[in-house]
């Protein structure tokens, strides 16, 4: 059994490291598929050989690793859905208008302006095609929502997603690119026309059946804020949370509680395990209760939206439902590789997803580490155990999931086990009287005492969310942390585990290389951001330059207070350069930088007359000049202009410095301007 354990995480590593080679190095496709082939007959060939002793041939495992691999490969390139003949992007290109006929796949999260979908395409032109496009439809409060299945016709241009216009912008592009998304639709009612609304698929069944629990809570008299919380506790759907509660969830460390996961999943199973109990007594109800437990699972994780977290968690679920009919012994750390490696198979690229890597990361560390920390201490009282419990289980999750969360979003809680320890003893309670509600609406049934009861111990968890929240000063913020570093501490992490389980020198040893090699990383890095830098940041209708020195940035902008502390091209920039200090200081005419002049011209276009002549010139604020003239008085070595000017302006200047042989930057799309 041990062999075929280790064999099981042997074939998952093998199967990522597929996936991670197709990403990053893109193999040709067809040249993977026959080598697989001829590795697979290879491999029939030779168990016929060797027959009884395959498990003593390393050429045979060598052979069925790389295959494998190969299968990684191919699986992530099957997801690639522009290898096929009539992807949409074998009949259009950027900027064309096309007739699309094109059907609702998933629901975003809208911005101030637009709604935001997923869709299908099946037609373009009038030809049958596939692929998935972003639409944005301008928000229009007299039109009904669209809803998942729904088929549209629209006449539109194709347009590209932008990729980062800001030095360490997080990569919307690249996120859209794992889900198959490769272009957008700009759409409102004048160009788009709704073909029909039926169902066909079940997510437009759950999409439906989600709406309609929506509007019965509506009319029981539930509220935005507690119906918000209600849909990401129990139907899997943050969209509509307001980003002040939203962002409470993230400081005070409790935010996975709303994204439906191992937990609620773990709860959930308990619940209709009780309910489902009596099924036991019937003559093939051993066989039956698994049966629906899993028909239950996985139709929740279809109303959930199949989220990489809930559909990881379901699958871990069902292997153990399905052990345990069959009586067999359950090991946590086979059911994480063996569900793993399904939902790898299936959709390779969950793998990059943040969600799965850190559900995965939490549960690992909870049945590695939390029995360690568990034996330190064990209460004789049963509130102070259980209390306990939670807090070991909350710090093994921290400590799994901390270097991932710092790399992405550069912040600890430090107050995370007080809101743990209170939260989750009650999120059982709130999960299962959640249910009872669903179902009491669903049936007409559900008194107001209860819709009472529960909107005020939701709005109780939001205003204690809130509190812990509000203690800045332990929510540790913009901490640099690379890749390298990640990688390092869970190295770091594995090293402990192993000398905790051995007790001898090599792990020891292995543990203080490793820990010795972090800090080689940091001192690397701070010397790696000991440079300067002159930077032009992209900000639609604004101007901000940057001039960085060492770990210093004084920022040269026309921003009002509040959008200065907000603005995220500015937070971005410090956390990825590791910036200490910022100034900030008013935009003026002139700057020097390392021998290299720019000019700045707003909207006086004051330029004539002057003493110097500049390398560079910026353009602000739309300024009414003629360019041809500019360049011929100037010759400056290259143009840019910001976000702050009109677009139309833009566009004769850039005619105009082409004209001229003269480089020219705009900022909203070559992205910010960097003198190094």
């Amino acid at each position: 059994m041990k062999l075929l354990n280790f064999t099981i995480i042997k074939l998952t590593i093998c199967l990522i490291s597929g996936i991670l080679l197709a990403h990053y190095l893109k193999p040709n496709f067809h040249i993977i598929w026959c080598l697989s082939i001829v590795l697979a007959a290879f491999i029939g060939i030779y168990t016929y050989i060797i027959k009884t002793k395959i498990s003593c041939s390393p050429i045979f495992g060598a052979l069925v690793y790389l295959c494998m691999i190969g299968i990684g490969i191919i699986a992530y390139s099957f997801q690639d859905e522009r290898l096929q003949s009539n992807h949409y992007t074998h009949y259009t290109s950027d900027g064309n208008y096309n007739n699309f006929i094109f059907q609702i796949k998933e629901r975003l999260k809208p911005d101030a302006y637009n709604e935001k979908y997923i869709v299908s395409i099946t037609s373009i032109n009038d030809k049958e095609t596939v692929g998935r496009l972003l639409i944005n439809i301008k928000r229009d409060h007299l039109l009904k929502s669209y809803s998942i299945d729904d088929r549209f016709y629209a006449f539109s241009p194709l347009q590209p997603i932008q990729k980062p216009l800001n030095p360490h912008q997080f990569d919307y592009n690249k996120y859209l690119e794992f889900q198959q998304v490769y272009h957008q639709l700009y759409l409102d009612s004048s160009n788009t026309l709704r073909l029909s609304s039926s169902k066909q698929t079940i997510y437009g069944y759950a999409d439906a059946l989600r709406l309609k629990i929506n509007n019965k809570l509506i009319t029981a008299g539930f509220k935005d804020e507690a119906l918000s919380i209600m849909n990401a506790l129990l139907l899997g759907q943050r969209n509509t949370i307001d980003k002040t509660i939203y962002s409470n969830y993230v400081n005070s460390g409790t935010i996975h509680i709303l994204a439906v996961s191992g937990l609620h999943v773990g709860i959930i199973l308990l619940i209709l395990n009780f309910i489902l109990s009596p099924l036991l007594y019937l003559k093939y109800g051993h066989f039956i209760r698994p049966f629906i437990l899993i028909l239950i699972l996985w139709s929740f994780a279809i109303i959930a939206g199949l989220k990489p977290s809930v559909t990881r968690a379901v699958m871990m679920f069902s292997i153990i439902s399905i052990a345990l009919h069959f009586k067999r012994r359950t090991n946590v750390y086979n059911t994480l590789v063996i569900s793993a490696f399904i939902i790898l198979l299936v959709q390779p690229t969950f793998l990059f997803a943040v969600g799965f890597q850190m559900s995965y990361l939490a549960v690992l560390a909870i049945v590695s580490i939390q029995p360690i920390i568990y034996k330190l201490w064990t209460p004789k009282q049963f509130i102070p155990r259980k209390l306990w419990t939670i807090f070991t289980v909350t710090l093994a999750a921290q400590f799994g999931v901390a270097p991932i969360s710092l790399f992405y979003f550069h912040q600890f809680p430090g107050l995370f086990f007080i809101a743990n320890v209170v939260v989750i003893p009650f999120l059982g309670l709130i999960l299962g009287i959640g249910m009872l509600i669903i179902a009491l609406a669903l049936l007409n049934l559900l008194p107001k005492f209860l819709v009472l009861i529960y909107s005020y111990i939701i709005d109780a968890l939001n205003d204690f969310i809130a509190w812990v929240a509000q203690f800045e000063n332990f929510l540790l913020k913009d901490i640099p942390f690379t890749m390298l570093q990640v990688i390092v501490c869970y190295l770091i992490i594995i090293t402990l585990l192993k000398f905790n389980k051995y007790k001898n020198f090599t792990w020891a040893a292995a543990s203080l290389v490793f820990i010795i090699g972090l800090q080689g990383i940091q001192f690397y890095n701070r010397y790696h951001d000991q440079n300067d830098e002159f930077i032009i940041f992209n900000k639609s209708r604004h101007s901000i330059i940057g001039i960085k020195n060492n770990k210093n940035l004084i920022l040269h902008h026309n921003l009002d207070t509040l959008q200065r502390q907000s603005h995220y091209a500015i937070k971005n920039y410090k956390v990825g350069e590791s910036i200490i200090k910022i100034a900030d200081d008013s935009l003026q005419s002139v700057y020097q930088y390392k021998g290299k002049t720019i000019l700045v011209i707003d909207s006086l276009s004051i330029y004539k007359n002057l003493s110097f002549r500049p390398h560079y010139i910026l353009l602000r604020n739309s300024p009414r000049l003629n360019l041809n003239r500019l360049i011929d008085s100037l010759n400056p070595e290259q143009i840019i202009a910001d976000a702050s000017n009109y677009k139309s302006y833009v566009k004769r200047w850039t005619e105009s410095s082409y004209s001229k042989k003269i480089p020219f930057h705009y900022t909203n799309e070559k992205g910010a301007f960097i003198l190094k």
